[in-house]
């Protein structure tokens, strides 16, 4: 779901998410996982040294003294664990060890925590070495007991206020404390997961691309034709040979030809522009097999190649591109002559010919509207596959049509330039049938849809009178 449909994430909603991008979670995993494993193998080995220090105050046995003194020592405590982790502390350390390192340089070796409730506190110490660590808590405490001793000694013998001894020493550790591979790469898979949800749903929420046919009716105001499902295949063999082919791509295409039957089209010529917002959206294949689809049907139909800068309508039939609608709109040759056998029964191909000079202005010259109008006359459809409403040669062509259909590619078509595409339509009169989203995910095959298939494939078109001549 883009931004603006809605600040609130329904199960359904994050479901779809997650089906959606799945790919950018598991990436987020696998990076993750691998920079954990990197750290594993990178990571200086750090050993951990631990010692326990007791704090206790003198009680002459009554209960009253005793509680109070325990009140003493749990406050004594806290300031303790300030002492233990200071400079002074740190230096006196330094100084028995005869360590190379600053004061701040130990310090942050350093860790004193109090236990709830307690009078104890618990001293780690942590360094690349094991011996090290071990001795450093243990010159600490041992230090840190005198400097108590010094601070809670009061003048003239009396005894001291509170005491402080080593409960437990350090020992050598044995294993570095950073070399848990197994849980590190365990909170590195579940921290991977929980960012790669949280980038999918940022993603999705920005993400301003039409990828439903509600989401892109909505963006349009018209009806969705036809949902064209993606088709590895189609890169090579574009063509369907609708006699034998049952596909989901086929049937699209199917649907699209009955549902432009359903529309009302002004009476006379079907001149069908079919455009997009930009380049690269599918327009051509459209073009191409709702020729062949209304052709299937028995019309008479003829495709025009109306993109006079990237013509690619004689590449998929395998025609001659030399002569086409710029020699026909230039004078340089005549409407019949350039017309072309598909090799398909009912369908006619008039390629773009040669590339002009400066197709817009061919194409603003009245001689376009006489030859779509000249066409009409002679076959039932007209398909004039166009150029993205990026440049004006598809508005100009769309003003001399009967009917509009705009191409969308599903995940990549965004909302604001199908606003651009709405606007430049409108402002040039063109009439905008209805829209076709291409690329989709392809659904999954239902027993319904067998039967619609073979009803459409007895009922729907009459068979092919002709083969595909490469």
């Amino acid at each position: 779901m883009a931004a603006g449909e809605g600040s609130h994430l329904t199960v359904q909603e994050f479901a779809k998410i997650l089906r959606a991008r799945w790919k950018l979670i598991c990436g987020t995993i696998a990076v993750i996982v691998l920079a954990a494993v990197g750290y594993s193998l990178l990571a200086i080995p750090q050993y951990q040294a631990s010692v326990r220090l007791f704090v206790s105050t003198p009680s002459d046995g009554t209960n009253t003294q005793t509680y109070d003194g325990g009140l003493f020592a749990e406050r004594r405590v806290l300031s303790y664990t300030e002492l233990l982790t200071g400079d002074i502390a740190a230096q006196r350390t330094i100084d028995k060890l005869g360590l190379d390192m600053t004061p701040a340089q130990l310090q942050e070796k350093v860790e004193a925590v109090v236990p709830a409730e307690t009078v104890l506190i618990d001293v780690t110490v942590t360094d690349s070495s094991p011996t090290r660590a071990r001795d450093i808590a243990n010159a600490l405490a041992d230090e840190f007991v005198v400097m108590a001793a010094r601070l809670e000694t009061p003048e003239l013998g009396q005894p001291p206020n509170a005491r402080v001894v080593v409960q437990q020493r350090a020992e050598l550790p044995n294993s570095p404390v950073n070399s848990k591979t197994k849980q590190i790469l365990a909170i590195a898979a579940v921290m991977g997961a929980l960012l790669g949800v949280v980038l999918a749903v940022v993603r999705e929420r920005m993400d301003d691309s039409v990828k439903s046919s509600d989401a892109l009716e909505r963006a349009t105001g018209v009806g969705l034709l036809a949902d064209i499902p993606f088709d590895g295949q189609r890169r090579t063999k574009p063509l369907i040979v609708f006699e034998s082919d049952r596909s989901a791509f086929a049937n699209a295409f199917r649907e699209l030809r009955i549902n432009l039957r359903f529309l009302q089209i002004a009476e006379g010529p079907r001149v069908l522009v079919i455009t997009s917002c930009v380049p690269a959206q599918g327009t051509t294949m459209t073009a191409v097999n709702l020729s062949l689809a209304l052709a299937d049907a028995g019309h008479n139909v003829v495709i025009v190649d109306g993109d006079l800068r990237r013509p690619g309508v004689a590449t998929c039939f395998d025609l001659a591109g030399d002569t086409g609608l710029s020699d026909v709109l230039s004078g340089a040759a005549s409407l019949r002559d350039s017309l072309q056998q598909t090799g398909f029964a009912h369908l006619t191909a008039l390629t773009s010919g040669a590339v002009p000079g400066d197709p817009t202005d061919l194409l603003e010259s009245a001689a376009t509207a006489d030859v779509l109008g000249q066409l009409g006359g002679q076959f039932d459809y007209v398909v004039v596959d166009s150029p993205s409403l990026l440049v004006k040669d598809a508005a100009i062509l769309a003003t001399s049509a009967q009917g509009v259909l705009l191409v969308a590619r599903s995940g990549q078509t965004t909302r604001k330039q199908l606003g651009d595409a709405i606007h430049t339509l409108r402002r040039a009169g063109a009439p905008l049938l209805g829209s076709v989203l291409s690329m989709t995910r392809a659904k999954k095959r239902s027993r319904g849809d067998d039967y619609y298939r073979t009803a459409d494939g007895g009922q729907g078109g009459q068979k092919r009178r002709g083969t595909h001549q490469k």
